[in-house]
């Protein structure tokens, strides 16, 4: 926003460089996202909760539509989705590892039908454990919510409910989602080197 002197005013150049602080100046890439996960709830809420969260001067040009189908029909509903509606032009979908059949099949298909795939490896609780600084090495996704909910609960003071509409406002509030985007692409970084596969990592 800039003043009628064509210059950034003081107070919004202040308040740009706070939040650009706050969120390590990282700019997301502007479009209209299209995200398919398999839950109604833990997922669909974060995505949400980041969605409602987007600053006013970028609603209109970054815009996320959530949508829910079996963990099996994700590529094929988020292609078809993209065709009804041509405004999403940035498919992805988003699930967890857990015990699904096929994990590594559906990331590849995704991959070669050019939708982004975004997993997690137990579950998706992994990714919000990032946000405190850790992303532990678990195998099964229920000792991760368990382990999660523990932690959630310690530093916000705040029972963890998989149903909470709340959620990214929460994580953001007492975690840090910068340390977390690092975190996460350094573990990535360090299982590809070894490991191949997803559910491997």
């Amino acid at each position: 926003m800039t003043n009628r002197g064509g210059k950034p005013s003081d107070a919004r150049a202040g308040q740009r460089k706070d939040r650009e602080k706050r969120v390590g100046a990282r700019i997301p890439e502007l479009g209209y996202y299209l995200i398919v996960t398999d839950t109604k709830e833990t997922e669909k809420n974060y995505f949400e909760g980041l969605r409602d969260s987007i600053p006013r001067e970028l609603k209109d040009h970054l815009v996320i539509k959530v949508e829910k189908a079996k963990t099996v029909e994700l590529v094929k509903r988020a292609l078809e989705l993209t065709e009804q509606d041509s405004q999403y032009r940035i498919p992805w979908i988003v699930f967890d590892r857990d015990q699904v059949k096929d994990f590594d099949s559906i990331v590849k298909e995704a991959e070669k039908n050019q939708v982004g795939a975004g997993w997690s490896n137990p579950c998706f609780e992994i990714w919000m454990y990032a946000y405190f600084g850790e992303m532990p090495a678990i195998q099964e996704s229920y000792i991760c919510c368990e382990r999660f909910a523990e932690k959630f609960e310690k530093i916000s003071k705040h029972k963890y409910l998989k149903n909470d509409k709340d959620i990214y406002r929460k994580l953001i509030k007492y975690g840090d989602e910068e340390q977390a985007i690092k975190l996460a692409e350094r573990c990535y970084e360090r299982c590809r080197k070894d490991r191949e596969n997803p559910s491997e990592m």
